[in-house]
């Protein structure tokens, strides 16, 4: 896992006003630069959350790349969430219940005991793509590699990305609150899974270098936390800090 203290090198590009003002220069006249520029892409920002793309937790990860307890199901209603529906159904159907731990390892895959792989979530990413394309965030290309097709799932609607990347900003800058229990817990979450897949740091790319670093400066102070004294506190949600501390251990 990458650590957050280090900015990656090579791997997103983070351009400040001045080194865009030098690539105008360089462009030829008449051709404009594909990338939104900060502010610009955001203009329908402000039309309220009613008028968005729901996406899952697991679609914006995959947008942006304590002690262990037993899990059980106390609800195999429907979610709505094909995979999540899958997940609960493998949840309520085993017994003797297994950790949270034990769950993320065998969903995802990575287990070592063959009588345990079915229990897999198959092709997950491709899934989570197929749905972002039913939202119209996404669109489906094929691409010719020699001598087989690949199929592809290119952006197509930039601003439900940024709009997505602004709300990251905002949790850890101008919505900073510096207090775990008090930050909305759909985006506590996302900020830890979006770091276990390496791809918390698109969202601070953008950043000029002084918000950069306060933005990391408050990711840390979320990583450093432990999550089974912070389980114990009042009103916290022990299966979120059991779920951090497998993903952060």
């Amino acid at each position: 896992m990458t650590s957050l203290t280090q900015r990656s090198s090579g791997l997103v590009q983070r351009r400040t006003e001045a080194s865009r003002s030098a690539a105008d220069k360089e462009r030829p006249d008449g051709l404009e630069d594909d990338e939104p520029r900060r502010g610009d892409e955001l203009e329908d920002d402000q039309s309220g959350d009613s008028k968005e793309t729901r996406l899952t937790l697991m679609e914006e990860v995959l947008l942006l790349g304590l002690k262990d307890r037993e899990v059980i199901c106390k609800s195999d209603a429907p979610t709505g969430d094909v995979l999540l529906d899958e997940a609960l159904k493998h949840i309520k159907d085993t017994q003797p219940p297994e950790t949270v731990q034990s769950w993320i390892e065998l969903l995802s895959g990575e287990t070592w005991n063959p009588m345990k792989l079915y229990y897999q979530l198959r092709n997950v990413r491709e899934r989570l793509a197929k749905n972002l394309v039913e939202k119209g965030v996404l669109t489906t290309e094929k691409q010719n590699f020699l001598l087989f097709d690949m199929t592809t799932h290119p952006l197509t609607n930039n601003n439900i990305k940024q709009r997505l990347i602004k709300k990251v900003q905002e949790a850890v800058l101008e919505k900073w609150v510096n207090d775990p229990h008090r930050m909305d817990k759909r985006m506590l979450a996302l900020i830890f899974l979006a770091h276990s897949s390496d791809v918390l740091e698109n969202a601070f790319a953008p950043l000029l270098d002084d918000q950069y670093d306060l933005a990391m400066k408050r990711v840390r102070q979320l990583l450093e936390l432990e999550p089974e004294g912070e389980s114990m506190k009042s009103n916290s949600n022990e299966l979120l800090w059991a779920v951090i501390a497998a993903f952060i251990k």
